[in-house]
């Protein structure tokens, strides 16, 4: 049933909800037709009827005037012809004095109610039942008898409804069976209508088989009715953006290659050098030592341009954004920075901490905390951690820091080095993957920061760079190794909503911690 939802037919729904209102209002027309044609019917039976009853009462009339008051009632033999019973129906008459006394005919047929009391010489009708038959019966006050102030009396003339229903169904078979030949001629002709309709559609779907796989231009929307043109626009607005797409991944995919052409050279040149002093019986430990430290230097770069791409991929992907939790940024980028510190010590550079405290149980809750993906947010601080270290000099400082909101509505991630700093002028461009400063000698990938934005273009957060000391600004950035204004790279992530804390749970603390360090490095 699920499948059959998924997979209904466009063509099947519309005739579908063409056909179910048609098929819904036949029986109703049925049923209509049957009462207007029993009104029909009735129509000329009822002025035959009346004729009757006019001429009965013309009889009631004479005979009060001749007895000077009617006590009894004659039938006279030419009206009795005229209410014979035919051989389809049955008729009779019915005779009642001023106070409702049968005079002559059957007593079969009751006496008019006071709601059906109408005025001497009017012909009314009504439907009622004889002798278990249904009956259509007319009666009238005779006119013109009432001469005491009593009453006038009372003549009735029914007859039962034989050849009324078999007109009436005349009626319907002359109405309804054409209709039995009409409606699936309608249907047919609504399928063919549905068809011619949507063939537009099947023309745009064998346009698109036509393509080849890579031709993703726009589809030509001429020629298309005016309901689908939305479609095919949306389309052509999705083959745009998978074009934009592909040629961006074909441009990193080229990037990537070219980059990694640089450290997989130096390895094969390494060992060729190495191989050919072996070959030639030179056997000096100095230079094979040389090779192989330019072969690990060569492997490690490469290796670290891999997981480089490994991490854009990562950031690019849409389901490790799906996969969020909350995420205390302090505690993230405190574990972060400290399998930092063997590097810095190498380095000599002071690397440090600034951040709210969280101790005790319950601090992986506490502090600053964002929405997202623990392993991605690690990255992004990896990857600005890493990109100090690289550009900041020898007894450098570099300083992480992470500023909760006393409002709760955001938290704040920077990272501040003592470095060269990045000019005006390619701070937009240094996002860019493979991008990186002219003027540096520092080995890198390139792709570091691009994916810093990746990450924080998925967290809904905002990124922005700027000089870590603005008193020392230069027009343009210090060479590398030397002292300079810094860079401080500021990401401003939405906090996450703080829950209730439950009674005579750990407190949480706000206050700022002191920044921990060694003689070199973090603490």
């Amino acid at each position: 049933m699920t499948r059959w939802r998924e997979q209904r037919s466009l063509f099947g729904e519309i005739l579908n909800w063409m056909l179910a209102p048609l098929l819904v209002l036949w029986p109703m027309s049925v049923g209509l037709t049957w009462l207007v044609a029993q009104g029909i019917a009735n129509q000329p039976f009822d002025r035959e009827l009346a004729a009757k009853v006019r001429l009965l009462g013309r009889e009631v009339a004479l005979q009060s005037e001749t007895e000077r008051g009617l006590v009894g009632f004659v039938l006279p033999p030419r009206v009795a012809e005229a209410l014979r019973p035919d051989e389809e129906d049955d008729t009779r008459y019915q005779v009642r004095g001023a106070g409702g006394e049968v005079l002559s005919g059957g007593v079969l047929l009751a006496t008019a109610t006071d709601e059906e009391h109408a005025a001497p010489g009017e012909v009314r009708f009504r439907d009622d039942e004889a002798d278990s038959d249904r009956v259509r019966v007319a009666y009238m006050w005779v006119p013109g008898v009432d001469r005491a102030g009593i009453g006038a009396p009372l003549v009735q003339v029914s007859e039962t409804l034989g050849k009324r229903n078999r007109l009436a169904t005349e009626i319907v078979k002359g109405v309804i069976l054409p209709q039995f030949v009409i409606l699936p001629l309608a249907v047919l002709l609504i399928w063919l209508a549905l068809a011619r309709g949507i063939e537009p559609l099947h023309a745009v779907q064998q346009r698109i088989r036509r393509r080849s796989s890579g031709d993703l231009s726009p589809i030509d929307e001429r020629h298309i009715p005016e309901e689908v043109a939305p479609l095919v626009r949306a389309i052509n607005h999705l083959l745009a953006r998978l074009d934009e797409s592909i040629r961006a991944q074909k441009h990193f995919l080229a990037d990537a290659a070219h980059q990694l052409k640089t450290p997989l050279a130096g390895l094969r040149t390494q060992a060729e050098l190495a191989g050919r002093e072996i070959e030639a019986g030179q056997h000096d430990p100095a230079a094979l030592r040389e090779s192989l430290r330019q072969i690990a230097r060569s492997s490690q770069s490469a290796a670290h341009m891999v997981n480089q791409l490994l991490a854009m991929a990562r950031a690019e992907h849409e389901e490790n954004a799906a996969r969020q939790g909350t995420v205390n940024l302090a505690l993230l980028a405190r574990d972060t920075v400290r399998d930092f510190v063997p590097r810095a010590l190498d380095k000599q550079i002071d690397l440090g901490f600034e951040g709210p405290a969280a101790t005790g149980a319950g601090s992986a809750s506490a502090g600053p905390c964002i929405l997202g993906s623990a392993v991605l947010l690690r990255e992004l601080v990896r990857n600005l951690v890493d990109n100090a270290l690289l550009y900041t000099p020898r007894r450098g400082a570099v300083t992480v820091r992470v500023i909760d909101d006393p409002f709760g509505q955001v938290v704040v991630l920077q990272v501040e080095d003592s470095g060269p700093g990045i000019a005006i002028a390619e701070r937009e461009q240094v996002f860019r993957p493979f991008y990186r400063s002219l003027g540096t000698d520092v080995d890198g990938s390139g792709l570091g920061l691009a994916i810093v934005r990746e990450i924080a273009i998925r967290h809904g957060a905002e990124i922005t760079l700027g000089d870590a000391d603005d008193r020392r600004r230069d027009t343009a950035p210090a060479r590398a190794g030397e002292a300079g204004p810094g860079a401080l790279f500021t990401v401003r992530f939405p906090a996450a909503p703080v829950p209730s804390p439950e009674p005579g749970g750990p407190a949480l603390t706000d206050a700022a911690a002191e920044r921990p360090r060694t003689e070199a490095g973090f603490a």
